[in-house]
C-alpha cells in the first residue's frame, strides 16, 4: 500500500496546528509604556521666596497658570520660583523645593505626583496662626477636593472645593477650625490632578514665631517612622531644653494603644510617659517629651493598635532667632534619585540594620560612592557641591530623613520619591475585532 499521501496529509495539518498556535502567541502578547508622571511644585506667595533644585538642566518644566501646554528646559541646576506653581517631566528625579520668609523661617518639601489622599499633621487654627493650605489643580479639567479636619475638639465639617483647571487655592488655615489649636488635616480629590502642600506660620502682632512648609503622608498606618528628628540640647544659660511635641491622630472609630520608641546614637528606649498611651478616636492628641540624649538628630518609630498619622514638632534656634520644624513619617526607603542642588542636607536613616549605597553626582558631572552602615540610626552630610544622590541599594526597613539648615531657618523633608514610575498597557491590534 502507498502510505505516502496520508502522511504528508498528517504532516500537513500538523504544521499548521502549529503555526496557529505560534500565531495565537504573537496576538495575545501585551505590550506596556513606562513612564514617570510629572511632579508639580507649589507656588510662592506673597512674602515668600522659593527655590527648586533639579538634577539636570535638560529638564522640561511649564508654569501652570499659563494655559498653553508647552514646555521649556529649565537651563538651570536651582531655579528660582516668583510666583507660579510648576510642573516638572523630573523623569524619575524627585526636585526638592525650599521656600522661606527673610529672617523668620525655612522649610522644604519634595515636589510630587498627584495624590489620591495627603494627610498634614502640624499647624493650628488659633489667634498665632498665618498658615495656609494650598490646592494644586495640574489638570486640564476642573476638579472636585474634600477637605476633612480633625481637631483635639473631634472631626470637622466636611468641606467640599471647587479647584479651576490648571490653577490653585489658598485657604487661610484659621478658616478650617477657627479657634482650635491642634490640626490634621486630609485633602481627598474626587477628581482632578490634585496635589495640595500646607504652610505652618506663628506669630504673635509683630513678632515672627517660626514656620515651616509641611510635608504630608499618604495614608495610616500601625507602623509609623519619623527617621529625622533635630535636637539641639540644651544651651548654655537656657533653663531647660527645648522640648519636643509628637502630634498623633487615630481617624478610625476605635481609640488606640501607642506606644513610641526613640532610635538615636545613644541607644533605643521608650521615652517616659510614651509607653502604651491611649489616643481617642477622631481626637488629635499631643505629647511632650524632652530627650536626655546626645545626639544632634534621631528618629522614633510609633507602633499603634489601630492606623494612625502623626508628626513631631521641634523648636529650634538657628542665626540668633528661633524657628520650628515638623518632621513627618517617611516611607520605607527605596531606590532612587533626589535633587539637592544648592542644599547640604544632614541626612538621618533610622532601621535594625543599615545598609545603604549612594552615588552622588556632582555639579561638574562628576559622581562618587558612598556605603552607610550602622544600628538603629546613622547619619550623612550630603557634599555641598552635590546636584543629586541616587540610592543604589538599601535594606529592608530602612527609613530616611533630611535637616536642612539655611540663614532665614531651618527644615525636613522625607527621602522618598515624588514619582514612581507607572507601567500603562498599550493596546494590541487584533484582525478578530474587524473579523469577529
Amino acid at each position: 500500500m502507498n502510505f505516502s499521501r496520508p502522511l504528508r496529509f498528517i504532516a500537513f495539518v500538523a504544521g499548521a496546528i502549529t503555526i496557529a498556535s505560534a500565531l495565537n502567541v504573537a496576538v495575545t502578547k501585551k505590550s506596556y509604556s513606562e513612564n514617570y508622571p510629572a511632579v508639580v511644585c507649589p507656588p510662592t506667595l506673597s512674602g515668600l521666596s522659593s527655590q527648586i533644585s533639579l538634577s539636570s538642566k535638560k529638564t522640561q518644566f511649564q508654569r501652570l497658570q499659563n494655559r498653553s501646554t508647552k514646555t521649556d528646559s529649565v537651563k538651570v541646576l536651582r531655579l528660582p520660583v516668583m510666583k507660579d506653581s510648576l510642573l516638572f517631566d523630573a523623569q524619575g528625579s524627585t526636585p526638592v523645593v525650599w521656600q522661606s520668609k527673610t529672617g523668620s523661617w525655612a522649610g522644604g518639601a519634595l515636589c510630587a505626583g498627584p495624590a489620591s489622599s495627603q494627610w498634614f499633621v502640624g499647624a493650628s487654627a488659633d489667634i498665632t496662626t498665618k498658615g495656609r493650605l494650598i490646592i494644586v489643580n495640574s489638570g486640564l479639567s476642573d476638579a472636585v477636593v474634600d477637605v476633612n479636619v480633625f481637631t483635639e475638639n473631634g472631626n470637622q465639617p466636611l468641606r467640599t472645593l471647587n479647584v479651576p483647571s490648571k490653577n490653585y487655592l489658598v485657604i487661610p488655615v484659621d478658616s478650617l477650625a477657627p479657634g482650635d489649636k491642634t490640626l490634621t488635616v486630609n485633602v481627598v480629590p474626587r477628581s482632578g490632578r490634585i496635589n495640595s502642600f500646607m504652610i505652618d506660620e506663628q506669630g504673635k502682632g509683630l513678632r515672627a514665631l517660626g514656620g515651616d512648609l509641611l510635608n504630608p503622608t499618604t495614608s495610616p498606618s500601625k507602623t509609623v517612622v519619623i527617621p529625622a528628628i533635630p535636637n539641639q540640647g540644651k544651651k548654655a544659660g537656657q533653663g531647660a531644653a527645648p522640648a519636643h511635641v509628637l502630634r498623633v491622630l487615630t481617624p478610625g472609630d476605635v481609640d488606640a494603644s501607642v506606644t513610641v520608641e526613640l532610635l538615636s546614637a545613644d541607644g533605643v528606649f521608650i521615652p517616659v510617659g510614651l509607653n502604651s498611651r491611649s489616643v481617642s478616636a477622631g481626637l488629635v492628641t499631643e505629647f511632650t517629651f524632652s530627650p536626655k540624649i546626645s545626639s544632634s538628630a534621631f528618629a522614633v518609630k510609633i507602633t499603634s493598635t489601630e492606623p494612625v498619622v502623626a508628626a513631631v514638632e521641634s523648636s529650634v534656634a538657628i542665626g540668633g532667632g528661633k524657628d520650628f520644624t515638623w518632621s513627618t513619617a517617611a516611607p520605607e526607603l527605596s531606590e532612587f534619585t533626589m535633587a539637592v542642588t544648592g542644599l547640604t542636607p544632614l541626612i538621618v536613616f533610622a532601621g535594625s540594620e543599615i545598609n545603604v549605597a549612594v552615588e552622588v553626582t556632582l555639579v561638574n558631572g562628576k559622581s562618587i560612592r558612598k556605603a552607610i552602615k550602622g544600628t538603629d540610626v546613622a547619619t550623612w552630610r550630603v557634599p555641598a557641591a552635590a546636584r543629586s544622590f541616587t540610592i543604589t541599594k538599601v535594606g529592608k526597613q530602612t527609613y530616611a530623613g533630611a535637616l536642612v539648615s539655611s540663614v532665614n531657618g531651618y527644615g525636613y523633608f522625607p527621602i522618598a520619591p515624588g514619582s514612581v514610575l507607572t507601567r500603562v498597557e498599550i493596546p494590541d491590534s487584533n484582525i478578530r475585532i474587524l473579523n469577529p
